[in-house]
Parts: structure tokens; sequence; C-alpha cells
């Protein structure tokens, strides 16, 4: 008992699985079915040897029923005009009647509910009129009423087993909506409770640095009358500064996700890894010739990053959108900042215009270099080349942020 009861959900996942092969199964038994009726005879009629037209019938019974699912309502009329048929034909033949009952069945239960009956009533109806008319029985036969109780009943049986099976569908519907919408829900509330963290660490960071304001201002007043008063004063600006660092440290804490990304402890990249880069490129195939004017000093670390990335993109842009195997590099320091030209040396570079057939590069860049306050123009130059000019403001006078 404890087999069976392992082994029958196996079978029905199965056959769930493989409906067709489990339709040609069927059919093959339905089939084996009806000759082994005929050698043994059907009710109380005895057995004979088969004949050609029982082989065809038991053929044509598998097929019928390896074919209900796909076409359940010509699979239902062909089995009727067959069954009706046999009955004109002699009667001897029963299992056209059993497929016909199947096929309603099968009706029944893949179709709407109109065409099951009207289908189902028009399968009866054909039957047993047929067996009225060809084989002597009579209008209230308990023969031919069973034949119409048998297609009622199949009738009825399938139309329950669509109607459940569409109530199951829609409570698994109503279940997985329901689950997504709990889902999209809890996320709203997260996002809502985000922003009201970020809204907090707000105000307390506006708070803090206009303490920090304030207290430098009087440090600067008290530093040379009254020093004691002026470190005083320093001392609530660094308090101040550890206090806004301890806040957004624990707030960045609640609002990293647990499947983010480790913070990276690297520091950025740079114009001083620029050799790197162009080495890597050099590997894949784009010689590049670096210049440099002037002499490099360091940089503020936004602007610094900047240029980083404007000539990575840049290099990327020459070797993605066939602007030849070598490029030129040029980087000038001037007293207002630094200038880059990337200026490829064959073809035309990623387009023909102001901007490339693919992707937002250059749109990139641009707001890559207006975030620190420059410019970036890039378009053909002379003799087809294409041409990336961008001047990244950085006075000698400014203070290197680290």
């Amino acid at each position: 008992m404890a087999l069976l009861s392992t082994r029958l959900p196996r079978a029905r996942a199965a056959a769930a699985r493989h409906p067709q092969a489990m339709d040609a199964l069927l059919g093959a038994l339905v089939g084996a079915l009806s000759l082994l009726s005929v050698l043994e005879g059907p009710r109380g009629i005895p057995g004979r040897d088969l004949r050609l037209l029982d082989l065809l019938v038991a053929v044509a019974a598998a097929l019928l029923i390896a074919v209900r699912r796909r076409s359940p309502v010509p699979a239902l009329a062909v089995a009727a005009a067959g069954s009706a048929w046999a009955v004109a034909a002699g009667g001897e033949i029963y299992v056209l009647t059993a497929v016909t009952v199947i096929c309603a069945y099968t009706v029944a239960s893949r179709t709407r509910r109109t065409v099951a009956w009207i289908a189902g009533v028009t399968a009866a109806a054909v039957v047993y009129l047929a067996a009225v008319a060809f084989n002597g029985q009579g209008w209230d036969s308990s023969e031919s009423l069973e034949d119409l109780g048998w297609m009622g009943m199949a009738v009825a049986v399938g139309d329950a087993v669509r109607t459940r099976r569409a109530y199951v569908a829609a409570v698994e519907e109503r279940a997985v909506r329901a689950e997504r919408t709990r889902d999209e829900e809890a996320r709203r509330r997260v996002a809502e409770e985000r922003l009201r963290i970020a809204r907090e660490l707000h105000d307390i960071v506006a708070h803090h640095i206009a303490l920090i304001g304030v207290q430098s201002e009087v440090a600067t007043h008290l530093l040379r009358q009254e020093p004691d008063q002026a470190e005083e004063a320093l001392s609530h600006v660094r308090q101040s500064v550890r206090t806004v660092l301890d806040e957004l440290s624990s707030v960045l804490t609640v609002l990293r996700r647990a499947d983010d990304p480790e913070p990276s402890t690297e520091p950025a990249p740079g114009v001083d890894r620029l050799g790197g880069l162009l080495d890597s490129v050099a590997a894949a195939g784009l010689r590049v010739a670096h210049q440099q004017e002037g002499e490099a000093r360091p940089l503020p670390s936004a602007v610094d990053l900047a240029a980083y990335r404007i000539v990575q993109e840049s290099l990327t842009n020459v070797r993605k959108h066939g602007g030849g195997p070598a490029a030129h590099l040029r980087l000038r320091y001037t007293p207002g900042g630094l200038a880059i030209e990337v200026e490829n040396r064959v073809g035309r570079g990623p387009a023909a215009g102001p901007e490339p057939r693919t992707g937002h590069g250059l749109t990139g860049m641009r707001e890559r270099a207006a975030s620190v306050g420059g410019t970036l123009d890039a378009g053909p130059g002379p003799g087809g080349r294409f041409l990336v000019r961008a001047f990244l403001p950085a006075p000698v006078s400014q203070e290197v942020s680290t």
C-alpha cells in the first residue's frame, strides 16, 4: 500500500508531463481490447476469428484516442460517425461507441460548455438514431437509452473537470498575484523607509555642517586673542565632524541591501594610472601614442577621476566603432586645468556625426566633464579623423582634496 501511494503521484506527474504519450498508450490499449472483445464475444455473443475490418477498426480507435486532445471536436465527429456506421453494419463492433464516449468527455473537458453540450448531444443523437433506424432497436430500448446515458454522463463529468480545472487555475493565479502584490508592497515600504532615513540624514548632516561653519567662524575670530576659547570651538568642530561621520556610517549601513557588492577599498583611478590603461588597450590591438605637455601635478580627486574616465571611454569608442588600430592621446597641463585630446589615426571613429551610432559614450563623457565644471567637444577632425577635446578646470591655487 505504501509503495502504491508513492508511485501513484509519480505516475500522475509523468502523465501530466507527457500527455501525448499517455494518449498513445491508452489508444493502443483500447485497440487491443477491441480485438480481444471480438475474440471473446461481448454481451453474450459468441466470439469469432479476426477479420481485416476488425483490425482497421482497432487502428481507427487507437488513432482517435491518440489525437483527441489535439482535435477534440473532429475526433468526436469521426468517432460518432464510425459508431453509427458500426451499428448500421450489424452492431457487432462496440469499441467505436466507447471511443465516442471518451471523445465526448475530452470535448467537454477542453472546450466551452456550449460547444461541449452541442457536440455531445449531436453525437449521442447520431448514435441513437442509427441504433433505432438500422439495428431494429425501439425508441425506448435499454441499449439505446444506455448509450444516451453514457454520452450524457461523459459530457457532464468532462464539464465538471473543466470547471474544477479552471477554478484551480484561478485560485493559483490569485495566489501568485497576491504574492507578487505582497512583494511589491514590501519593496514600496522599504523604499519609503529608505527615503525617510535619507531625509533624516539630510537634516542631521545639514544641522552639524551649520554648527561646523559657526564654530569655525568663532575659532577664526578668537584664535589670536583668546586661544583657549578658539581651541574649545575647534574641539566642537571635531566633535561635530565625528558625529556627522558616525551618522553617515550608521545610516548607509542601514540603507545597504544584502545583495549590494562590498565597497571597494582601492583608490579611484586617476591620471597616474593611465599607463595601465594604455597597456590594456595595447593588448587588445590598439596602439596609442601618448604625449604630455606641461608639468604634471596633483589634481583634485573629482577632476582626476573624470580625466581617467574620459580617456578610457574615448579609447574604448575608438576600439569598438572602427576607429582604426592607432590613436593619439595628448594631455596638456595649464595653469587653469587639464586639456585632453584623443584622436584616432585611421578612419572616422565612432560616428560620422557628433554622436556615436550606438550607446551613450559621448553623452557620458560630456556629463563627466560638466560634473567638474569642464567642457567636452567631439566630432570629425581634419582628414576624416575623429577628435575628442576636453578641458577640466583645476587651477594651480586650487587645493587638492584627498
